[in-house]
């Protein structure tokens, strides 16, 4: 048995129907149907059309057990790449997904897996807009004054296009994982981004469109520890130099 026969199975029975009113949706043969819930593939045109008829995308159909978690529950993407659940709660707000720490290893791999969304800790803003909503984790001081212990809540944006110049970004990328930066397009070049910190210690890098898997826009944060202002990190760092520098300069002038 394939993953597809049992989806094909359980989207039958769920739905009440039987395989003789499915072929006869279908326009095919009975015991054409019963094979598809058996052993035999469909043809591209039939599956487009049991997809169609059951509305879950082929992608779903063909590569994941829509058991293990609610199939209506599931945003599906642009070019079928990837899909997002969307936990809806009794008031019909959408719930915002933590990736906490220990989660944030496994979501480079697991970020278009549903039951690895599915196993997310949840919260609720009411003060946020519709949308799809996720908290991230952020390291280091590189987007002061987030720290270690601060988490950046992103808006899903669904295309690359509708990122506004020069505003910070939740993104996940092949090469660099989870990263929050200030987001430039580089100059006659669509493809590719310009990543900056706020944290001027750190170096613009560049980054190919094709490499970024999702992006989400930052809509608030919050910090899980108080801020120490006797802290220093590479910002204070960065700042005592740049103040001694001036002093020096003003020390010559003098002199």
């Amino acid at each position: 048995m394939s993953i597809f026969s049992d989806n094909l199975r359980y989207l039958r029975v769920k739905s009440g129907m039987t395989q003789q009113k499915i072929a006869d949706e279908l326009r095919i043969p009975r015991e054409r149907y019963a094979k598809y819930e058996g052993t035999t593939d469909p043809p591209l045109d039939c599956l487009q059309r049991i997809s169609r008829y059951f509305h879950v995308s082929i992608d779903l159909l063909l590569s994941f057990d829509i058991r293990r978690v609610p199939y209506e529950n599931l945003l599906q993407l642009e070019e079928n790449r990837i899909l997002l659940p969307i936990t809806v709660d009794s008031n019909g707000e959408n719930k915002i997904e933590i990736v906490a720490s220990k989660a944030k290893a496994g979501y480079l791999t697991g970020y278009g897996d549903p039951e690895f969304i599915e196993n997310l800790q949840r919260i609720s803003l009411s003060f946020l807009s519709n949308g799809k909503y996720r908290a991230f984790p952020i390291e280091g001081d590189s987007m002061p004054p987030h720290n270690d212990k601060s988490f950046i809540v992103g808006k899903y944006i669904e295309k690359l296009a509708d990122i506004k110049e020069g505003k910070t970004y939740v993104v996940l990328s092949k090469n660099d994982g989870i990263v929050y930066k200030r987001i430039y397009r580089k100059p006659k070049r669509e493809t590719i981004f310009i990543f900056h910190s706020d944290n001027v210690a750190y170096e613009p890098y560049e980054v190919k469109a094709s490499d970024i898997l999702e992006i989400w826009e930052h809509v608030c944060s919050f910090c899980t520890q108080e801020y120490q202002p006797d802290d220093l990190g590479v910002t204070n760092v960065t700042a005592m130099f740049q103040q001694l520098r001036m002093e020096i300069g003003a020390l010559k002038k003098v002199n």
